[in-house]
């Protein structure tokens, strides 16, 4: 007896027994039972690997972004580095002072380095100190009133704003009282020592800047 599941080929081949030997029918019904057997084995292995594609994923791509906002300094200074700047109260008149002082007294040692033969040029205009160094490059100083600062462009550690400050023992920053340089308060960092380390040029009196 045939099967619910014995393909319609088989059927139609039992009806066209009556017409050929009892034999080619046998055969032409075995055969379609074959091919039926064959495809329902196969058809699981199919669905398995449609199954599969459609639910494989492809491995993620990393990348890595670097954090440009706010970029530390180039150098670390943390040894010549005043704890807790913060910038002393001063009229403008008393930055054009400081900054005007510190400025002469620095070209004033340049030269000096220049005058004994050590390739240093120096020029100094309008508040602005250019200082060409050979084999590392131009520095720029040039102050900034609005701002109260000095601004230092190096070739070596990049470009600083400095801001007058006075400390001493007790931190309470007063403009007569206290000893007073150039702070960068992003680290603390200042540009006396800076200037004593990259261009050799101490301009200290007595261990108090001018």
């Amino acid at each position: 007896m045939l099967s619910q599941s014995t393909p319609r080929a088989c059927i139609r081949a039992a009806l066209r027994a009556s017409s050929t030997p009892t034999t080619s029918a046998a055969r032409l019904c075995s055969a379609s039972i074959a091919r039926s057997a064959f495809c329902t084995r196969a058809s699981p292995i199919v669905a398995g690997n449609s199954f599969r594609r459609a639910f494989s994923s492809s491995p993620r791509s990393s990348s890595l972004i670097p954090d440009a906002e706010n970029p530390p300094p180039k150098e670390s200074e943390s040894s010549d580095s005043v704890a807790g700047a913060q910038p002393t109260e001063i009229s403008l008149s008393e930055y054009h002072e400081h900054a005007d002082r510190y400025l002469e007294l620095l070209q004033q040692k340049l030269e000096d380095k220049q005058d004994a033969g050590e390739g240093v040029e120096v020029e100094y205009s309008a508040g602005v100190l250019t200082v060409d160094k050979p084999g590392i490059g131009t520095y720029v100083l040039n102050k900034q009133p609005p701002n109260k600062q000095i601004w230092l462009s190096s070739p070596i550690t990049g470009p600083k704003r400095f801001d007058w400050v006075v400390y001493g023992e007790s931190m309470h920053q007063k403009a007569d009282g206290g000893i007073g340089d150039w702070i960068y308060l992003r680290d603390g960092s200042s540009l006396t020592e800076l200037l004593r380390k990259e261009l050799a040029v101490d301009i200290s009196i007595d261990g108090e800047v001018p």
